[in-house]
């Protein structure tokens, strides 16, 4: 039996074409639950390759190279607690999201230390299921980050909490300095309003969107050379924002 998704939770975004961020792997053998979240993980701009077995989905993992996996436990052929672990020997870097209706602590227990990223249980928020994989998805790309940083006539000390452009001294507040880290250490990758509300402001305190285009303007009048142009605070219409040293 298919548990009831509240499919009618807005995800957030611009209108228009958008770039597409990669792949998401569905191994899922209940056809309606395919649907489910191919359609979550389109609207999120990702490509979604789904397999409804477990040896389709090992065959799919190992040609297409996703970014993350959302796993059912319970699949044909090869189960989900097996291709956890074989995932993570394959590829110890792409992030396994284990989503199961058995919801017993030994089970998520195991799983974590077979290798799985996290463990979401049906039913589930497709907004909680998008954040739970995208911040999976970050984490495995995270580096630490060296204290001072420099692109165009900036330089930043998170350590300090010091900004200087073009040899004068900026003032940022302790959330601009937040958001700026943040950007600085998803160098390249665009990230949605939600990303960026949900990592930056709390996944518990959503203000608008409209508060994030407000907090990005205001870095852009510090930061940017020409604000109205900016080189460095990117706007990717249709997907949310990149940061590009």
């Amino acid at each position: 039996m298919v548990e009831d998704i509240d499919l009618t939770e807005e995800i957030q975004g611009d209108a228009g074409p958008a770039p597409n961020l990669g792949t998401i792997l569905v191994i899922e053998d209940d056809p309606r639950m395919q649907k489910v979240l191919r359609r979550i993980f389109t609207e999120q701009h990702y490509t979604v390759a789904v397999a409804g077995d477990g040896k389709t989905g090992l065959d799919l993992f190992r040609s297409e190279r996703p970014l993350a996996v959302v796993l059912d436990l319970v699949l044909p052929n090869i189960s989900g607690r097996e291709l956890c672990q074989t995932f993570k020997g394959i590829s110890s870097e792409t992030s396994v999201i284990v989503l199961s209706a058995i919801s017993e602590v030994v089970d998520k227990v195991l799983l974590l230390e077979l290798g799985a990223d996290d463990y979401v249980t049906k039913p589930f928020s497709p907004r909680e299921l998008t954040a739970r994989v995208q911040a999976a998805i970050r984490r495995q790309r995270k580096v630490l980050s060296p204290a001072v940083h420099r692109f165009g006539e900036c330089e930043i000390d998170f350590k300090r909490m010091t900004v200087w452009r073009s040899g004068n001294p900026v003032v940022l507040t302790a959330h601009e300095f937040k958001l700026l880290k943040f950007f600085i250490e998803n160098s390249e990758h665009v990230l949605t309003r939600d990303v960026l509300l949900n990592e930056v402001w709390g996944y518990n305190f959503y203000p608008t969107t409209r508060t994030v285009d407000n907090q990005i303007l205001k870095l852009r009048q510090k930061l940017e050379t020409d604000p109205a142009n900016p080189k460095h605070l990117l706007t990717i219409y249709g997907a949310g924002y990149k940061f590009v040293p």
